[in-house]
């Protein structure tokens, strides 16, 4: 995999770094450069080098296939004279009238980053000629004035002047916007043109930018909500493996499995989204039952090279898919009771993963399965740590425990531990039923915005007894969390908007922070609607757990109504367990320290219980 998308770039750029005499390149050619990631501006260099003369074939041919503006630029500077035609004089063009703003330092820290997937369409596009106004303001854009050009543009768009290029005015908009970071409100614009039909003649320039932006904020749900409405053969080249990835999710969700695994396949293997994507095949082939299939491609995504990912947002959401595979391997032979193949793979989650925690909780049922039962309470003890208090919920594992002191016939150790988490659980159970019920109908499903603010809002705090763990369980939801993100980035663009010059504040500022604000409801409520699915998702567990605790307890007593009774008929029998000697040797590559009660980072995940029990 590796070997086939890296050297054909390494190649192009060697070839064009080294010594080497002029050679002619055509649109093929160029393009195969760009499909490579070889830098835009080390292929207009390869282009002047070249001393190619374009014909207006080759021109129009970069222009289709989405050449980005300075090669298609560089082309036409380039391009052969037709027969007999005499050279055009070259007048000064002449400049727009200086607005208030526009005073040589436009952008206040403004950044502006192109790829081959900025490639700006022609004017014109949208039919006919376009006004002078028009013209004006897109020059400004390009030439690097997006505070500006975005003034002239949002006057436009806000006198409604020009109905017909009401797309490029959209579009135009939402690029000034994005270079001034503001991607929220570009956002907002881009999804105006897509809305309008993948016939638009903008649609597939602002499709990229929106997967631009989705991959910024970490934030697709707008992008799933629209992938539906797109025809496959309509995707952009740039917006390809998003769509296809969402239609997978969404065919996922709705249980057409077939359908996803088709959605997932066509992600290539060089998008940020390929591990995802071969993750859920993985998933898929489980529900299917097709488990060998689905320990392959587990198995596929962790030993995964992805080295050509440069990007260090990706970094930790490798990490996780990777140890999520593992895990996944490990419950497949959890289930089939193949306890020591769990183990192995549980034992290969790395320590410093988000997920080393489950993976150990996990591995302590395998232990328990196989009577392994001190180990399983050395690995409870770790899941247990104050090194988790605020990362992990995992209730579960208070009864694991008391599971384990039952099966060591420790009955008051039981129902300790037992009581200890009906105390501690039933008033958070009790605070999420009663918070759920409030928004269970559908006029409480409307209101699902101040279901966020409760916990979440800035203005106000709630008191609660639900802790700081259960929160970060829930905000592991890719989707809520993506959105949390994105709500955060907005309050951070309403600050930049007050931090650009004043005329500029005083036109389009209004405007834009009114869009903010509409959106920030939108997104809140559906946050909470996030929310509230995680939330019950924590609650049913919690309930379930509860109902377990009570069984347990219940099972205790009848435990210890027959141990009452063997004692009773063997009445020597507790000198004999007093006498018994407990080993404390350990294997010769350990150091053994008892445990004093503190906790030492290095030292978790190797507690070693040395629990006799009492069973007769």
């Amino acid at each position: 995999m590796t070997a086939r998308s890296i050297l054909p770039s390494s190649a192009v750029l060697l070839a064009m770094l080294g010594s080497t005499p002029a050679w002619a390149l055509s649109c093929d050619e160029i393009i195969n450069m760009l499909e490579v990631n070889v830098p835009e501006n080390i292929v207009v260099m390869t282009m002047k080098d070249s001393g190619e003369q374009f014909s207006p074939d080759e021109v129009a041919c970069l222009q289709g296939k989405g050449a980005p503006a300075g090669v298609v630029s560089q082309a036409k500077a380039m391009q052969a004279a037709e027969p007999g035609s005499a050279p055009k004089a070259t007048t000064p063009e002449a400049k727009p009238a200086k607005s208030a703003i526009d005073d040589g330092e436009d952008v206040l820290g403004a950044r502006s980053t192109k790829s081959k997937e900025d490639a700006l369409p022609e004017q014109g596009e949208s039919g006919g000629n376009d006004p002078s106004e028009l013209r004006e303001a897109v020059k400004l854009y390009k030439a690097k004035k997006p505070l500006s050009a975005s003034l002239r543009l949002y006057q436009l768009l806000n006198e409604a002047k020009y109905p017909d290029q009401e797309s490029q005015i959209l579009y135009y908009l939402a690029r000034s916007l994005q270079d001034l970071q503001l991607f929220h409100t570009a956002q907002h614009h881009f999804l105006q043109i897509v809305q309008k039909g993948h016939q638009d003649p903008y649609f597939a320039y602002a499709m990229p930018q929106l997967v631009k932006i989705a991959r910024y904020t970490g934030d697709d749900t707008e992008l799933a909500r629209i992938a539906p409405q797109i025809p496959v053969e309509a995707y952009p080249r740039g917006a390809q493996a998003e769509l296809h990835y969402l239609m997978g999710v969404r065919y996922f969700d709705k249980d057409q499995l077939a359908e996803a695994r088709t959605s997932f396949g066509q992600v290539p293997q060089k998008s940020p989204l390929y591990l995802r994507s071969e993750y859920f095949r993985g998933v898929i082939y489980n529900q299917q039952g097709k488990l060998k299939s689905a320990v392959r491609s587990f198995r596929d995504v962790y030993r995964e090279e992805v080295d050509y990912y440069n990007d260090p947002r990706y970094l930790k959401e490798i990490e996780d898919i990777k140890a999520l595979s593992l895990l996944n391997v490990g419950r497949i032979y959890y289930g089939l009771e193949r306890y020591d193949e769990a183990a192995k793979y549980y034992t290969l989650v790395d320590r410093n993963s988000a997920y080393w925690a489950d993976s150990l909780f996990e591995h302590a049922w395998a232990n328990f399965m196989q009577n392994n039962l001190n180990d399983t309470l050395g690995q409870v003890m770790t899941v247990q740590s104050g090194f988790y208090t605020d990362d992990v919920f995992n209730p579960e594992a208070q009864v694991l425990r008391s599971l384990t002191y039952f099966n060591l016939c420790e009955y008051k150790t039981t129902e300790k531990q037992l009581l200890s988490f009906e105390k501690t659980h039933r008033p958070m159970q009790s605070e999420m039923q009663a918070f759920l019920e409030q928004y269970s109908s559908s006029e409480g499903k409307k209101m699902a915005d101040q279901a966020w603010d409760t916990y979440f809002g800035s203005t106000k705090k709630t008191d609660t007894v639900l802790p700081q763990a259960l929160f970060a369980r829930v905000l592991r939801d890719k989707d809520l969390a993506g959105i949390v993100r994105h709500l955060d980035l907005m309050a951070e663009e309403e600050a930049l908007v007050d931090k650009q010059k004043e005329a500029w504040q005083q036109d389009i500022g209004p405007y834009l922070k009114k869009v903010i604000e509409e959106d920030r409801q939108r997104l809140k409520r559906r946050a909470g609607l996030l929310f509230l699915k995680q939330l019950a998702v924590q609650n049913n567990r919690l309930t379930d757990l509860l109902s377990q605790s009570e069984i347990i307890r219940f099972e205790v007593t009848d435990a210890q109504r027959v141990d009452y009774a063997y004692k009773a008929s063997n009445s020597g029998i507790g000198s004999a367990v007093s006498a018994v000697d407990l080993d404390f040797a350990t294997a010769s590559e350990y150091i053994y320290w008892p445990f004093n009660g503190e906790f030492w980072k290095d030292e978790l995940g190797y507690y070693q219980f040395t629990e006799k029990g009492s069973c007769k």
